[in-house]
C-alpha cells in the first residue's frame, strides 16, 4: 500500500518517468532516485533494470501490481512495466 500511495503522489508531480528504456537512460546518467517494476515485467527487462540500479545506487522496488494496474496508478491510459523517479 505504501508504494501505491507514493506513486499516486508522484503522478501528480512531474518527477515520474514511464518506460524501461527511459528508466535505463536515467539510471545510466545516475539521475534516477527510485525504480518501480510491475509484477509481470519481462524477465530480461527486470534483470537489466536491477543491474543498472545496483550500478547507480538507485532503490529498486518490485510491486505486486501488474503493468496494467501500474499504468492506472500513474493515471495513464496505457500499461507501464517500469517507472522511475527523477532525483531532485
Amino acid at each position: 500500500m505504501e508504494a501505491e500511495e507514493e506513486i499516486k503522489k508522484l503522478a501528480k508531480s512531474k518527477k515520474l518517468i514511464i518506460g524501461s528504456e527511459r528508466a535505463i537512460k536515467l539510471l545510466k546518467n545516475k539521475k534516477a532516485e527510485k525504480i518501480f517494476i510491475s509484477s509481470n515485467c519481462p524477465d530480461g527487462v527486470k534483470k537489466d533494470i536491477k543491474k543498472y540500479c545496483s550500478l547507480s545506487g538507485a532503490n529498486c522496488i518490485e510491486l505486486r501490481q501488474t503493468n496494467e494496474e501500474l499504468g492506472m496508478l500513474c493515471k495513464r491510459p496505457f500499461q507501464a512495466s517500469v517507472i522511475a523517479v527523477v532525483k531532485g
